[in-house]
């Protein structure tokens, strides 16, 4: 395989992405029963902006981190990542989006437009967060593992100067965000249901780096919070 060819991001990598991109939009407009939302298309549109850009910036920093991403159905997982991997990165925003809708469509609850407008910019803060963290970790992944074949060492600048997962919290916020700004607090119950599985999730992936990767037990010392700093 050539140099270029590790940079670029597998076949299955770029369907399965695209299916990312479409597929919570998709459930959310059906499940509303209505395209005629424009709180759902500001959300829509500032994922699709958030995504798109951070994948071009890391693609121009760091091209082999994408195809690192991409191989989420090709490197071993550990038991628990195999279940709370899906859970954190996909099953759950599709869940809330799911439950926004038919709040949306049935009018389960209110949320007035102040809330939710600090809820897009909360929203816009956790994806510039998270796209901080992919630039800063040529290691970033998609499968909870240690990159032993790729040479994988600590990772202390940047946003991982703040806490241990920076991710992980840009997914705490953005999960809330999400319901708040689509206007639903019905969205806010599977949204808890995410965070108990990051909060699960980083804990054990926590635990596996400071037992297996040289020199993050000593990152850890240095850096005490996984997610949010003066608390956890």
């Amino acid at each position: 395989m050539s140099n270029q060819d590790k940079g670029r991001p597998s076949s299955r990598a770029i369907v399965g992405f695209a299916v990312y991109l479409l597929l919570g939009p998709i459930i959310l407009f059906i499940a509303a029963g209505t395209l005629k939302w424009p709180w759902a298309w500001a959300y829509v549109l500032l994922g699709w902006v958030a995504t798109f850009g951070s994948r071009l910036l890391v693609w121009r920093i760091s091209p082999d981190t994408l195809r690192e991403r991409g191989r989420f159905g090709e490197v071993e997982a550990p038991s628990w990542d195999r279940l709370l991997g899906p859970i954190v990165g996909m099953l759950g925003p599709l869940v809330i989006g799911l439950v926004a809708g038919l709040d949306h469509r049935f009018g389960w609850s209110r949320v007035p437009a102040s809330v939710q407008w600090a809820a897009a910019l909360a929203l816009v803060a956790a994806y510039a967060f998270a796209t901080w963290a992919l630039a800063a970790n040529r290691y970033f992944s998609a499968v909870a593992r240690i990159q032993s074949d790729r040479g994988q060492t600590v990772v202390s600048s940047g946003p991982y100067a703040l806490v241990r997962h920076p991710a992980y919290a840009s997914s705490l916020v953005g999960s809330v965000a999400m319901a708040l700004m689509l206007g639903s607090l019905a969205g806010l119950i599977p949204a808890a249901g995410m965070i108990a599985a990051l909060i699960a999730r980083t804990k054990l992936e926590d635990e596996m780096l400071q037992a297996g990767l040289p020199g993050y037990a000593d990152y850890a010392a240095r850096v005490r919070y996984r997610l949010i700093p003066g608390v956890w």
